[in-house]
């Protein structure tokens, strides 16, 4: 579902290679080797934008690696196609002492096509390297250069690509002639670059060095917004022969619209008229998108198409009517081409997806941004969004995958940010209602109705449809409790714009609640136990907590003839904080035992300080969750 982007994979991926005096190991300060698996050494990364349509990069890397969980960060992985060629490709491996070891070249590498196993055509191609290396720590050493036909897509600068890697010195160089206009985005850089200019370039440096390796704090915010970061935006650029300029959201939703969208929207004559007919009875815009939305998740399917320009710009929509496939770009072309046919406005939307929040910057266009295409249709007081490229979901619903973010719009009038609808923490639903048999021996059978919504909907799609042998091999680890085995298993799915999808399953659990001696033990909560978060001592990032949801169950048990039903009801447990509320309690009518929790659990950005009473608050939960009752038997 994803709109791959060649060169920013390059670019983020890659590894490289430069030579200095001496690699001994035992020159890297201390402090650079707490915590990390691999220290980078020595970084020189430059960008020569010589022209539009020539672009150099030249890389020189120095990577340590101290252990076998470093070994990602030695490996070379490099994209090229018709638009890019790899100039050279050279390196040295040097041993703990910095004593060279081995060279390698390009003819040392793996050259394999860059499909990806979803994608229909892909011009690209991957050359990667490993070093098999058994004795660590050891260093290795990379030096290529890139030469790129196009300048709509330059590099970032990431100087620390992650928590366990530290940086000795790292360098970024970007070259340009000086009447090139180009706009820069620098996050969390003290200081200004070293800037220079004569008469034939303009150069751009910044340098940082001696960063630490850190330990990774869980619930932490994307990784953007507090790494070290240089991004670079030329305004004039060339991509693919095609010539643009842009130094805002508006004009980059321009060249899209015009350059890449408007010439792809004819449809065939035959289409137009069967679409015209197939909602000829309906009587609100809504209502004919809704059958047009149907056409097209029964008529096509989406698969990636990876050729040149078509990383950016969509098949024809006549084209995707002719095959009934496309990718996201495709088929949200198509579907907006068949609204346009019955006069319904929609707008094609780049967006990042994933189910981490992510937004576009609102402050910053660029064409890195964005991986995934969905549409919006802007109906009077009721905007709906549409995900083309599943045949499965529900109308009006795009999931985690990209609600709440800022997306960018490409009109006839320009680029517009829009923000995806909410799935707030009200509305992501987990509502479960058991009703058990705990039978003399311990052993429950008996029937459990879960209704999920929200972004929620999905916890179960992996599931639905698949054959019953393994549905119920998928339901023994979505549930993960011993000895648990299903009788039966059925799913209803309400599709529209706020989707709900009922479990109904009949279980039987052998020796849930153990016998020992006069007393039957059992907990409470048999389904749906918190776990507890670990401990994190002087953290320094923000506590990120990406989505809320709501959990409640009500579970029934009916007691066996040999308990005795007169015992202590436990407390009723009720904790409340800024991360959430938490309600547990037990009821008793007769032989029926009623066991009643609820979780409410908030996103948010908290302070870092906050983490100690995050981690108290769930495991307070995680304690409660944990409650059992110890039944006396009749003798």
């Amino acid at each position: 579902m994803r709109l791959i982007i060649t060169f920013a994979v390059l670019f983020f991926v890659a590894k490289t290679a430069f030579c200095q005096d001496n690699y001994d190991v035992d020159l890297i300060p201390s402090a650079l080797r707490s915590r990390a698996n691999s220290c980078i050494r020595n970084e020189e990364r430059t960008v020569d934008m010589q022209s539009p349509d020539n672009v150099m990069f030249n890389v020189k890397k120095a990577i340590t690696v101290f252990n076998e969980n470093g070994e990602d960060e030695a490996r070379l992985v490099l994209y090229y196609d018709k638009n890019v060629s790899i100039k050279s490709i050279k390196g040295e491996i040097y041993n703990a002492s910095g004593i060279l070891i081995n060279k390698f070249s390009q003819s040392t590498f793996s050259d394999v096509s860059a499909a990806d196993g979803f994608s229909l055509f892909v011009d690209s191609r991957v050359k990667h390297y490993l070093p098999s290396i058994n004795q660590f720590p050891y260093t290795i050493v990379y030096n290529y250069e890139i030469r790129n036909k196009q300048n709509l897509i330059i590099p970032d600068w990431v100087p620390k690509p992650g928590n366990d890697v530290s940086v000795e010195k790292s360098t970024y160089t970007f070259i340009c002639k000086p009447t090139d206009v180009i706009r820069i985005k620098a996050q969390n850089f003290a200081g200004k670059p070293e800037e220079t200019t004569t008469e034939k370039q303009k150069t751009f440096i910044w340098k940082t060095g001696n960063i630490s390796a850190v330990k990774t704090e869980p619930f932490s915010p994307d990784a953007e917004t507090y790494e070290t970061s240089i991004k670079i935006a030329p305004q004039q650029f060339t991509y693919y022969g095609r010539k643009g300029s842009y130094a805002n959201w508006q004009e980059l939703g321009k060249w899209i619209y015009d350059d890449l969208l408007k010439d792809k929207t004819e449809l065939p004559p035959a289409t137009i008229q069967y679409v015209k007919s197939l909602v000829k009875d309906e009587k609100t815009d809504q209502d004919k998108a809704r059958k047009i939305y149907q056409y097209l998740q029964d008529k096509t399917r989406y698969i990636s198409v990876q050729i040149g320009i078509g990383g950016f710009q969509p098949v024809s929509a006549s084209e995707v009517d002719r095959l009934g496939y496309g990718d996201c770009k495709a088929l949200v072309n198509y579907m907006q081409s068949l609204l346009k046919a019955v006069d319904i406005a929609s707008y094609y939307c780049v967006v990042e997806s994933g189910s981490t929040k992510k937004s576009v910057d609102p402050n910053y266009a660029s064409m890195v941004q964005g991986n995934h295409i969905i549409l919006c249709m802007p109906m009077k007081g009721d905007t709906t969004w549409l995900e083309c490229t599943s045949q499965k979901i529900p109308f009006g619903f795009l999931s985690d995958f990209t609600d709440d973010r800022l997306v960018l719009a490409c009109t006839a009038e320009g680029g517009k940010l829009l923000h995806t609808p909410k799935l707030s923490t009200e509305k992501n639903l987990q509502i479960r209602k058991a009703d058990l048999v705990l039978q003399a021996d311990g052993n429950i059978i008996g029937n459990v109705n879960t209704v999920f919504s929200g972004a929620q909907y999905d916890n179960q799609e992996s599931i639905i449809g698949k054959p019953l042998s393994e549905q119920f091999k998928l339901l023994k680890e979505y549930y993960d409790i011993d000895n648990i085995d299903f009788k039966s298993v059925s799913y209803n799915q309400k599709k529209d714009i706020n989707p709900e999808v009922a479990e109904n399953i009949a279980i039987s659990i052998r020796n849930y609640a153990p016998v020992n001696e006069n007393k039957m033990f059992l907990l409470l909560n048999a389904f749906n136990i918190k776990r507890s978060v670990p401990e994190v001592r002087n953290r320094t990032l923000p506590v990120y907590l990406n989505r809320g949801y709501t959990d409640e169950d009500v579970i029934t048990y009916t007691l066996p003839d040999n308990v005795q039903t007169e015992f202590i009801i436990p407390q009723s447990k009720n904790l409340k904080s800024p991360f959430g509320e938490y309600i547990s309690k037990t009821s008793i009518d007769g032989k029926k035992l009623t066991y009643y929790r609820k979780l409410v659990l908030n996103e948010g950005t908290f302070p870092a300080e906050s983490y100690e009473a995050y981690a108290k608050f769930v495991g307070d939960v995680n304690s409660a969750d944990y409650l059992k009752l110890a039944l006396s038997l009749k003798k």
